[in-house]
């Protein structure tokens, strides 16, 4: 880990620290990187650029 820091919406960051206990995680920055890595793998099989703009469309993360 790189110790990085990022910043997050305060009410975010409230919902994450609550579902991060929920579901057991031994920190916020654990269920982040869980999360992330989640998410990244939905676009890391891709052929090309073109077809990771299209899933992040289909994502709702761009327009």
């Amino acid at each position: 880990m790189f110790g990085s820091k990022i910043k997050i919406d305060k009410n975010l960051l409230e919902k994450v620290r609550k579902y991060s206990e929920i579901a057991g995680y031994s920190s916020v920055e654990e269920f982040v990187e869980h999360a992330l890595e989640k998410e990244i793998a939905k676009l890391e099989d891709a052929d090309s650029e073109e077809e990771i703009k299209k899933r992040l469309k289909g994502l709702g993360y761009i327009s």
